[in-house]
């Protein structure tokens, strides 16, 4: 007698059911409190030579075993150095992942997470080189490529940016109505709305 018999595995069931995900195994929470973790102590050491560079840059010195006084080379590049791991540290700290649910107005595309500290790096640092003396033509040199730079970000920031849509007129936030009368203005949309509601209620 014939008898067909349908047999399941269930070493496959038990496997799909007892063997977690790659995501379960390592949850999302356990990766960004190790990348915050490891946020933190990187600000902290760059704050702290940032510290050192500005406000006591013989410092270096000292731990080198000499004892003499900086040059204006030194201090020059001392003094934006310290600037630049001052900066580092601060977009560090503020680009912070966090397991938060994002902002339904911060789901559109966003500027890059760094570009507001390095343009105030760059700016500030343009300016502090500008008024630098003793090293030759290197502060001018230096100021010019920083400041463009720096000028181009603040640009980029300002224009080139994700634009802000207003919730309650649609318009885009970075339109106006000065000198050329647009129409289309987020100003002008915005009386053309309020009328509207004023038009509504009565």
């Amino acid at each position: 007698m014939d008898s067909d018999f349908e047999l399941d595995d269930l070493s496959q069931k038990r496997r799909a059911t007892s063997t977690p995900s790659d995501a379960s195994t390592y949850p999302q929470e356990l990766k960004e409190s190790t990348t915050a973790s490891w946020t933190w102590a990187t600000s902290v050491i760059l704050s702290a030579w940032s510290c050192a560079l500005i406000f006591s840059p013989r410092v270096l010195l000292f731990a080198i075993g000499e004892s003499r006084y900086l040059t204006p080379l030194e201090t020059f590049l001392a003094l934006h150095f310290g600037l630049l791991f001052a900066f580092s540290a601060v977009g560090l700290v503020v680009n912070i992942p966090f397991s938060a649910p994002v902002p339904e107005r911060d789901r559109g595309p966003r500027n890059h997470p760094l570009i507001v500290s390095t343009t105030s790096f760059l700016l500030l640092s343009a300016f502090v080189s500008y008024n630098a003396t003793g090293v030759g033509s290197l502060p001018v040199l230096y100021s010019a490529c920083t400041g463009v730079l720096g000028v181009w970000g603040l640009w980029a920031i300002t224009f080139a940016g994700p634009a802000l849509v207003s919730r309650k007129t649609g318009a885009v936030k970075h339109t106006s109505a000065f000198i050329f009368g647009n129409k289309y203005s987020a100003s002008e949309q915005k009386k053309r709305w309020k009328l509207e509601q004023k038009g509504k209620g009565l």
